[in-house]
C-alpha cells in the first residue's frame, strides 16, 4: 500500500462518513475526523521511534508509558501480560491509515514475536489469547497473507481451547485450569476472545470452535447479563456439573453494580458474535447492553468507570470504556434488523467518538504518549487511574478507522 493510495481512501472516506452518517451536534464533521486521525498517527509515530520492539506497560503514568516491568524470566519490555496485542493493533491500523512503511514494518517484527511467544509456551494461561493473536496474528493474514502468522494464530487458538470447559459450556477466563480460585470463572470480556475460535474453525474446518463459541456466548447471555440489562464483570460455574453459580465483580464498585468497560465489552461482543452465529437472542443481548450503556452516560456522553455513577459525581472517568462502546455500536448498526435502531446507533456511536475527540485527547499529541486520556484500569485496586491505557488508545483508533473507512475489514 503505497502512501498516496492510503491517503485516497482516507479521503474517500470521510466523504462516504459525511454524506451518508451525518453527526449533527457532535462535531463529528469531516476536517475534526481527519485532525484526530492525524493526531494519533503522529503519537503512534513517535512511540514507534521511541520504544522500538519492546512493549511499554498497560497504562501511562502522567501521560507516559515505561517499559513493561520484567516477570517470571520475561525480560524488561517483553511481550506478557494481555495488553500488548492493542501496541501491535494499533500499528496495524496506523499502517492501513498511512500506508507508511515504517508502521508496516513495525507490526510485522511484533507479530513475529507473538509466533514466537505462542511456540515458546510463555504467558499462555488465560482466555485473551483471543485478544493477543486477533490483533496481531490474524491481523497479519488478513493483511498480509502471512502464512507463519496464520499458523501461531491456529495454534493460540489450540492453547484457547484447552479452557474449554466441558459440561459448563465455558471458556474458563484466568489462571491454571486447576485454580480452585478460577475454576469455573469467566468474565464478560471473553466475549471479544471468542472471534479468535470463529476465525480457527474457518481456517481448519473444525466444528469444535465454532460450537464452543455458540455454546460460551449462550452461557454468557443467559447469566452474565442481568434481568434490568446490565452486567456482571464475571460468573462462576461450576466446572464439574455445569451449574450456573453466582456473578460478581474484580474490578466494577460492586458485585451488583455495572462496570463501564464491561457493559461496553457487551454491546461489542454480543453483536459481533451475533453476526457469525446468527443467534438472534445475542442480537438481543447486544441491544439490551447498548440501551442500559446509553441511558446511564453523563452529559458528554463518556461513562464514569462503573455506570452507578452519573453526572455530579466525584469519580473518575473511563474513556477507554466509551471507546469501546463506539466500535460496538457501530458493529450493532452493521448487523441491526431494524433500521431506525441502526440509524441510533450510529449516531450515538459518533456522539461518544466526538466527546472523546473534543474533551479527552491530548492537546497536542506530544503532550501524552497515550492517544486517549482519563482512563481507568483497575480503580479498586488503584492501577491505571486517571491514565492512558493500550486498549483505550487501540479503541480509540479503532472507532476513528470504522468511521473515517466504512467497509474497512476489522481483524476480529
Amino acid at each position: 500500500m503505497s502512501g498516496t493510495r492510503a491517503s485516497n481512501d482516507l479521503d474517500e472516506g470521510l466523504e462516504i462518513m459525511t454524506s451518508t452518517s451525518p453527526a449533527t451536534g457532535t462535531g463529528l464533521d469531516a476536517a475534526t475526523l481527519e485532525r484526530a486521525i492525524a493526531d494519533a498517527l503522529a503519537t503512534v509515530r513517535r512511540n514507534v521511534d521511541a520504544f522500538g520492539t519492546r512493549y511499554p506497560d498497560d497504562t501511562t503514568t502522567d501521560g507516559r508509558y515505561a517499559l513493561r516491568p520484567a516477570d517470571r524470566g520475561i525480560p524488561l519490555g517483553g511481550n506478557r501480560g494481555w495488553t500488548t496485542t492493542f501496541w501491535t493493533g494499533l500499528r496495524w491500523l496506523a499502517w492501513e491509515l498511512s500506508g507508511e512503511e515504517a508502521f508496516r514494518a513495525a507490526a510485522a517484527a511484533d507479530t513475529a514475536d507473538f509466533a514466537r511467544r505462542v511456540r515458546a509456551g510463555e504467558d499462555l494461561d488465560t482466555h485473551d489469547l483471543g485478544f493477543l493473536y486477533s490483533l496481531t496474528a490474524v491481523a497479519a493474514w488478513r493483511l498480509e497473507q502471512d502464512a507463519d502468522a496464520r499458523d501461531a494464530a491456529v495454534l493460540a487458538a489450540e492453547h484457547l481451547m484447552r479452557r474449554f470447559l466441558e459440561p459448563a459450556g465455558i471458556i474458563q477466563a484466568w489462571g491454571d485450569l486447576q485454580d480452585p480460585a478460577q475454576r469455573g470463572r469467566t468474565i464478560i470480556d471473553s466475549l471479544m476472545n471468542m472471534p479468535l475460535l470463529t476465525w480457527a474453525g474457518e481456517q481448519t474446518g473444525e466444528g469444535r470452535y465454532p460450537d464452543a463459541v455458540r455454546r460460551h456466548t449462550a452461557q454468557l447471555r443467559e447469566h452474565i447479563l442481568r434481568a434490568d440489562d446490565s452486567t456482571f464483570h464475571t460468573f462462576y460455574w461450576d466446572a464439574e456439573t455445569g451449574e450456573a453459580l453466582r456473578g460478581g465483580t474484580e474490578q466494577g464498585a460492586a458485585d451488583e453494580s455495572c462496570w463501564a468497560r464491561g457493559q461496553a465489552w457487551g454491546v461489542y461482543g454480543f453483536a459481533m458474535n451475533y453476526r457469525v452465529t446468527g443467534d438472534e437472542r445475542l442480537l438481543e443481548a447486544a441491544r439490551r447492553c447498548a440501551d442500559y450503556f446509553i441511558a446511564h452516560l453523563p452529559t458528554d456522553r463518556v461513562p464514569f468507570w462503573d455506570l452507578v455513577y452519573t453526572d455530579g459525581a466525584d469519580a473518575p472517568r473511563d474513556s477507554s470504556s466509551g471507546a469501546i462502546a463506539v466500535n460496538g455500536l457501530l458493529v450493532l448498526a452493521e448487523v441491526e434488523t431494524d433500521p431506525a435502531r441502526a440509524t441510533w446507533a450510529v449516531e450515538t456511536a459518533h456522539a461518544i467518538l466526538g466527546s472523546l475527540i473534543e474533551h479527552y485527547t491530548p492537546e497536542r499529541p506530544e503532550d501524552s504518549d497515550a492517544l486517549l486520556l482519563h482512563g481507568v484500569y483497575d480503580l479498586p485496586k488503584d492501577v491505571g487511574v486517571d491514565e492512558g491505557n493500550l486498549w483505550g488508545d487501540y479503541f480509540y483508533l479503532e472507532a476513528l478507522m470504522r468511521v473515517a473507512r466504512p467497509n474497512w475489514r476489522a481483524y476480529w
